[in-house]
């Protein structure tokens, strides 16, 4: 790589990462950062390895890419673990070079704390240059109709109450809401637990994707974990 350089000293290091994060958009490949390697195989022996990352190399990351957009509409996704979270859906935004479509809100109180609003103006950031995420609103470009955006107490899924957990830990209420339903009552959570259970993580099942769980259970092959031990393959 012709950006490959061999250099010394932090103050130059940090010349090099701001020379070459002005030229990032020139560049004909995306980068999102710098690696600095010890230039020295018998240090870097020397050095290992931490699990799968090696000690002697460190990366650099620039600052996020960021674009504006406006919000369509806030969709609340349910988890695994009856986690509410609020996804913004947003006009399609060019952002380092992939196209964005949907933006994390978080939770309840990040909402409420950025006052995000449908059809607001936002300013969206790729955190680590991966996932997208709503950095701040543009107030001013807000349509006088704007409503606040209530954050619903029933699970949009299975009408559940949803609650917010007081940790006995931290000895606060949880940021996060979630659907007070038992077990696999609540459709969404019980689809995500399954996907969990035939995941790499759990069983490992080869060849049965997140895709091919929600058809079987559209199709009303499987409701429960234990259903796919009694799937007739014929």
């Amino acid at each position: 790589n012709p950006l490959n350089k061999t250099i010394t000293g932090i103050k130059d290091l940090i010349k090099n990462y701001n020379e070459i994060e002005k030229k990032r958009s020139e560049l004909d490949f995306d980068i999102d950062g710098i690696v600095y390697k010890v230039n020295d195989f018998k240090l870097q022996k020397r050095l290992g390895n931490v699990a799968n990352a090696p000690r002697w190399a460190i990366a650099h990351k620039f600052s996020a890419n960021s674009g504006v957009s406006k919000i369509i509409e806030i969709e609340i996704q349910i988890g695994r673990t009856g986690a509410l979270t609020p996804v913004a859906k947003i006009k399609p935004v060019n952002i380092g070079g992939v196209v964005v479509s949907n933006a994390t809100l978080h939770n309840e109180d990040e909402i409420n704390r950025k006052d995000v609003r449908v059809g607001d103006t936002v300013l969206v950031e790729r955190a680590g240059d991966v996932i997208p995420y709503i950095v701040s609103v543009d107030s001013k470009k807000r349509p006088s109709s704007s409503k606040k955006f209530i954050f619903p107490l029933k699970c949009p899924s299975c009408g559940s109450t949803t609650i917010k957990e007081f940790n006995l830990i931290t000895k606060k209420t949880d940021a996060v809401r979630r659907c007070s339903s038992d077990g696999y009552e609540c459709e969404k959570i019980a689809i995500e637990k399954i996907k969990h259970f035939v995941s790499k993580e759990a069983f490992n099942i080869d060849g049965f994707g997140k895709k091919i769980v929600e058809n079987f259970w559209n199709s009303n092959f499987i409701k429960l974990p234990q259903d796919i031990f009694n799937l007739n393959y014929h």
